[in-house]
């Protein structure tokens, strides 16, 4: 049994920060849920999470008027295999995704998986349950699970960047598994398309919508140059980038600029909080915000030159699990459904998604082996019923990496002999400099996380 601890629900009473239009219609049993998805997208780098130099209100603003939970973390910092769990609910030792999806993975040492198992296309999605559930489901943006152009599992509507897409402007598109070559910036083509879907919609049924943008993954160039001009003169001073470490590998090459490559993720990021404001107008114009949650995640962390690396779990060599690149933001947004100005500190992961999504829209939970639970309870405020706890502790898995993590210390290990193991006291060390693996004062705290990560891999390894 793992550790669990208490949970005290909190919520701030504070007004709404806009006026919403009122219902036009019926209003649907079931709630609609728009899922905005970043891609290389760290909480760190928000200002909502404390980022003083990227510039990113609207995303701020959706935070304000909502819940964020402040400790948000991924399973595999890396993206196909991050996006698999998100939507599945499970592990990449069950879904069989562990790397991103490349036609020419690289084997020394290991980075990339060509396709995802056959058996990948029999998961069960979180679009296959809530359109079972009458759910009306669109998909729009990057996909990155195999079959890009046609996503399958429930959604009516795609409008999906293909595999080995990664332009901003001009770029070639598949609506409904047509390709089409289009002209303008990927991010503001990609919100068209959400706002076609939207524009489909009403209040007789509820819906479930994606939006997953490529920002701010590279490449930097190709963004509209006023996101450029905003960030000419920043130097990035408080955001802790170092040197180049000996380890780096992923993207260590743009460690050579850290500053002028800081400049434009920083751009993208900011092209990609500039599409916000747009989807909020469309909900509140066809009467739908209301009854309307909105969910705002990205599907890894990543570095930016912290820990003198640029990228996410492949930044180094060995893969790292280093705070920035498994912390990713996580803020629900429901007006009067959802308290306002509220932080949730419970540790909560991705694999904790799909139960909470269901219980939103008041559905069953896939019967597959799921290891996360519901925090619908704690996102609308209620807190968890009289006897209830929230696991202590999160875990990770990507490849022949683990770690578990609790509120104070985190433990990380290589199963494949070659370590080094690590274990970060993260009351004294939030920064993970200093290794108390080997330290024989942690012994109990080491030999305790290894138990629950043991016994985390043995009930869900299939």
């Amino acid at each position: 049994m793992l550790t669990r601890r208490s949970l005290l629900s909190s919520a701030a009473a504070a007004p709404l920060l806009a006026q919403r239009n009122r219902r036009k219609g019926p209003e649907p049993t079931r709630p609609n849920i728009v899922l905005v998805l970043a891609d290389d997208l760290a909480a760190w780098m928000l200002g909502c999470y404390g980022n003083k130099e990227i510039r990113t209100p609207n995303i701020d603003l959706l935070a304000r008027a909502g819940t964020r939970f402040a400790n948000n973390f991924v399973v595999t910092p890396i993206c196909s295999a991050s996006r698999a769990t998100l939507f599945t609910g499970r592990l990449p030792r069950q879904h069989g995704i562990h790397d991103f999806l490349s036609p020419n993975p690289i084997e020394d040492p290991p980075q990339g998986q060509k396709e995802p198992p056959a058996s990948f296309a029999s998961e069960t999605m979180i679009s296959d349950t809530l359109a079972g559930a009458g759910y009306d489901c669109g998909y729009v943006g990057k996909w990155h699970m195999g079959n890009d152009a046609k996503p399958g599992h429930g959604y009516s509507y795609t409008y999906t960047m293909g595999g080995g897409s990664s332009v901003y402007q001009d770029p070639t598109l598949y609506l409904n598994g047509e390709s089409r070559k289009e002209k303008g910036y990927l991010t503001e083509l990609l919100t068209q398309g959400a706002l076609s879907y939207l524009d489909k919609q009403s209040a007789a049924k509820p819906f479930f919508l994606t939006v997953s943008h490529f920002n701010p993954h590279t490449p930097y160039s190709g963004h509209p140059q006023r996101y450029y001009d905003m960030y000419a003169s920043t130097n990035f001073e408080t955001v802790g980038w170092e040197p180049p470490a000996p380890n780096a590998l992923r993207e260590k090459e743009l460690l050579k600029d850290t500053v002028g490559n800081l400049r434009k993720c920083a751009a993208s990021t900011t092209a990609l909080d500039d599409q916000i404001p747009a989807l909020l107008k469309k909900l509140n114009e066809k009467g739908l915000r209301d009854n309307t949650l909105i969910v705002f995640t990205g599907d890894n962390g990543f570095l930016l030159g912290r820990h003198g690396l640029w990228s996410k779990g492949l930044a180094s060599d060995p893969i790292n699990m280093y705070e920035e690149v498994m912390k990713v933001p996580m803020i629900w947004n429901w007006p009067g459904k959802v308290p306002v100005e509220a932080v949730r500190p419970e540790l909560v992961s991705f694999y904790d998604m799909v139960p909470s999504l269901c219980e939103v829209a008041g559905v069953e939970k896939p019967a597959k082996n799921l290891c996360g639970f519901s925090y619908w309870p704690l996102a609308s405020g209620r807190g968890l019923k009289k006897g209830d706890f929230w696991p202590a502790t999160v875990f990770g898995h990507f490849r022949n990496t683990e770690m578990a993590r609790d509120q104070y210390y985190k433990l990380v290990l290589r199963n494949d002999g070659k370590g080094p193991n690590e274990l970060f006291d993260l009351r004294t060390d939030p920064g993970e400099k200093a290794n108390q693996y080997p330290n024989p004062q942690f012994l109990d705290v080491r030999n305790r996380l290894t138990k629950e990560l043991a016994e985390w891999r043995k009930e869900h390894s299939s």
